[in-house]
C-alpha cells in the first residue's frame, strides 16, 4: 500500500465514523471537494500536510490520531521516483 492510498482509506474510516459524506467534509474543512476527490481518485499525488491538517480540523481531530494507526504503522518505505 502506498501513502496515498493510506491517506484515502484513513479519511474514509474517518468519514464513515463520524458519518460524514465528501461534501459535509469539504465544507467543514474549507477543503474544496475537488481536492478531496482528487485525494481520493489518487489524483492528487501529494495531498499535503496542511490539507491532510484542515480535515483534520474538520472532523475534530488531531494529526496525531489521525497518521497513529496500523495502517500507517506498517507502511512500507517507498522508492523515490
Amino acid at each position: 500500500m502506498t501513502i496515498l492510498d493510506a491517506v484515502a482509506q484513513r479519511l474514509t474510516e474517518l468519514m464513515q465514523e463520524k458519518n460524514l459524506t465528501m461534501n459535509a467534509l469539504a465544507l467543514a474543512s474549507a477543503v474544496p471537494p475537488s481536492t478531496l476527490k482528487n485525494i481520493f481518485y489518487g489524483k492528487s499525488l501529494n495531498p499535503g500536510i496542511v490539507t491532510i491538517k484542515l480535515l483534520c480540523d474538520g472532523m475534530g481531530i488531531t494529526i496525531t490520531e489521525f497518521f497513529d494507526t496500523p495502517v500507517f504503522r506498517e507502511l512500507e518505505v517507498e522508492e523515490i521516483k
